[in-house]
């Protein structure tokens, strides 16, 4: 071989050996914009695609169409009913307030076209949000009004699902439409906490936004933990009452309260009254001497200040352990019976009244 032809193999070579190096160099210290390039992309595509596989940010992507195993009513009874959807809804109308502030959390509130049930304050970091939804009713809203809002979807309390000028209407009947319900897990039946993060989970599958779903889970389960750390060391025994607006006080049992019950364990706070049933009269309150009372404040309803002062002016329960010592709060009725993430603030504000 001559001696022309070597040197022009070694060139070669030592040629491709250079390349290879220079390539290998360039993979690992790749500029930042190309790599933030290859990562919108990824993402781009994740959004576009919406496959079963994860995204960017390791969450994982709904495939449609999805089957969720709700709820709707047989004889009076919650049963299980799937909801099947082709993707994700584009006009949803939420029964109550506390279903619109869950899918503001998610962020979601350009997909709801309508919300109802106003009892309660709005919290002040999604006040503004809250503030672009369409309120089709203060109080409850009817089945017209809410088919007159054209959504493809209604979410919220399982009790307002019903053919009644209070409701929506049933969940036949607005499947029967062709529009889909989510019946929020925590106002049904057997409810507690986790139903809360069933819900907020289903959620986040039927409109795709499981990342903001888990950390939304996230952030609840850390206050849930600083919560049951406040916890009462004694078990605070406690009843509901409110103003019949008759001149006399009524009595709330709570009976199927379960996931208000739920929330309320985590300070160690016991509704005794939630396995009772029917009207319960002035004498049950004294007959349970109940450590702490609780009143709740409505939009539209009576001062729950005005029916405190009608209680402690009433000589038939001055010996009541709540009525002696002053034990007596006011509650927010959203952060309760919202059946949504706001329990947590009505807790927190529990346990800030009681001293936790």
């Amino acid at each position: 071989m001559s001696t022309w032809l070597k040197k022009g193999m070694l060139f070669c070579f030592i040629a491709a050996l250079v390349f290879v190096l220079a390539a290998c160099s360039s993979s690992k210290g790749e500029s930042n914009e190309a790599n933030n390039s290859s990562q919108e992309a990824t993402k781009e595509v994740a959004a576009d695609e919406k496959t079963s596989g994860a995204d960017a940010s390791g969450a994982a992507q709904t495939t449609y169409p999805i089957t969720v195993s709700n709820y709707t009513t047989e004889n009076g009874s919650w049963v299980k009913k799937d909801q099947t959807f082709d993707k994700a809804p584009e006009r949803v109308v939420a029964n109550t307030q506390g279903a619109a502030e869950l899918m503001i959390r998610l962020g979601l509130t350009d997909k709801l076209v309508g919300v109802a049930a106003l009892f309660g304050s709005v919290p002040d970091d999604i006040a503004d949000e809250f503030k672009k939804i369409p309120v089709l009713a203060e109080g409850y809203v009817g089945k017209e009004v809410t088919i007159g809002a054209s959504p493809d979807l209604v979410v919220g309390r399982g009790g307002l699902f019903e053919d009644a000028d209070w409701g929506v209407g049933t969940v036949s009947s607005l499947n029967d439409m062709g529009i889909k319900t989510y019946v929020q897990s925590t106002s049904v039946p057997d409810a507690s906490l986790d139903s809360l993060y069933q819900d907020i989970t289903e959620l986040g599958e039927i409109f795709n936004v499981q990342a903001n779903a888990a950390a939304y889970i996230e952030t609840l389960k850390a206050r849930e933990t600083a919560l049951s750390d406040r916890a009462s060391a004694e078990t605070i025994n406690y009843a509901s009452f409110s103003d019949n607006g008759d001149g006399t006080i009524g009595i709330y049992n709570g009976n199927g309260d379960t996931f208000i019950e739920s929330a309320m364990s985590l300070i160690n706070m016991h509704n005794m009254l939630i396995n009772e049933t029917g009207t319960l009269s002035l004498e049950k309150l004294i007959e349970i001497n109940p450590d702490a009372l609780i009143i709740s404040r409505y939009a539209g309803g009576i001062d729950p200040e005005q029916t405190i002062e009608k209680l402690l002016a009433n000589k038939q329960v001055q010996n009541i352990n709540a009525v002696k010592n002053k034990k007596i709060y006011i509650i927010d009725f959203n952060n309760f019976w919202g059946y949504g993430d706001s329990i947590f603030t009505g807790v927190e504000g529990l346990a800030d009244d009681l001293g936790l």
